[in-house]
């Protein structure tokens, strides 16, 4: 059997990072940026000049956190604060609750994803991203 997959392709990976960038600057930040493909592959990963090396480890996480769970992660980390059942998520090395991550959606079908890290606090990552 083949599975029909949809895919955030270069060009749009590019697009989306630049136009994070220019949220970015709205606010006066510079910001770590990972874009993975719908099967979690890394197509882009971007750190600005002034901001620290861990963000860009944190943004590909919070992309894949969003990525894998189809949630954004600033709503996950809220999520798993309130749920007993949830709150155990943090627990899993790759999964990272803090806002930023987002998934991205194309016609109902998950295309990708986006990690901002850097902006100052998961809530402007998130609206970054």
């Amino acid at each position: 059997y083949v599975i029909k997959s949809f895919n955030l392709n270069k060009e749009g990976a590019l697009a989306l990072a630049t136009q994070a960038t220019l949220e970015a600057k709205k606010i006066n930040k510079e910001v770590s940026i990972a874009i993975l493909n719908s099967s979690g592959v890394t197509l882009l990963l971007l750190k600005a000049d002034n901001v620290g090396p861990h963000n860009t480890e944190a943004s590909r996480r919070k992309a894949y956190t969003a990525l894998s769970t189809k949630t954004a992660s600033y709503e996950l980390m809220f999520k798993a604060e309130e749920s007993n059942d949830a709150k155990n998520l943090n627990t899993l090395p790759e999964l990272l609750l803090l806002g930023g991550g987002i998934p991205i959606f194309q016609d109902g079908n998950l295309i990708g994803s986006i990690g901002v890290s850097g902006g100052g606090g998961g809530e402007n990552d998130h609206n970054i991203a």
